[in-house]
């Protein structure tokens, strides 16, 4: 119980770090951008696609910028995640166990913020670009 108290913990000190940071990125199907603040970290994919880590409870890069195409996202933590559009219909991964990934289709054009709906306090931004 020790353990689980210190590893929730760990997951907020690691948000408010994240939100003080900069929120990072996901993808799916958009109606609206959700507006969010930038972040100092952040990855540009090229052509079509990009991805985004999880990890220590945290997503990686903070913000992702991809200008279409697919996300891919790798759960590289010890406990299962989601990567789930905060206006709650853009994109959803469903749960993601440790070791696995999904993906996820890119909305059209936006800035995107995301959490885990496992884990509200892990948050990211996705920026979808022409």
């Amino acid at each position: 119980m020790h353990l689980h108290r210190m590893i929730n913990s760990l997951a907020v000190v690691g948000a408010a770090a994240a939100l003080l940071a900069g929120c990072g990125g996901a993808s799916g199907t958009a109606k609206a951008p959700t507006p969010s603040s930038g972040g100092s970290s952040s990855a540009t994919s090229g052509n079509s696609a990009g991805a985004i880590k999880i990890d220590n409870f945290a997503f990686s890069p903070s913000t992702l910028t991809v200008s279409g195409g697919r996300v891919t996202v790798r759960n590289a933590d010890s406990t299962t995640h989601t990567v789930t559009a905060d206006d709650g219909h853009s994109f959803d991964t469903g749960s993601v166990s440790p070791g696995s990934s999904s993906t996820l289709t890119v909305p059209k054009p936006g800035r995107y913020a995301y959490h885990c709906s496992i884990h509200p306090d892990m948050h990211g931004t996705l920026v979808v670009t022409g």
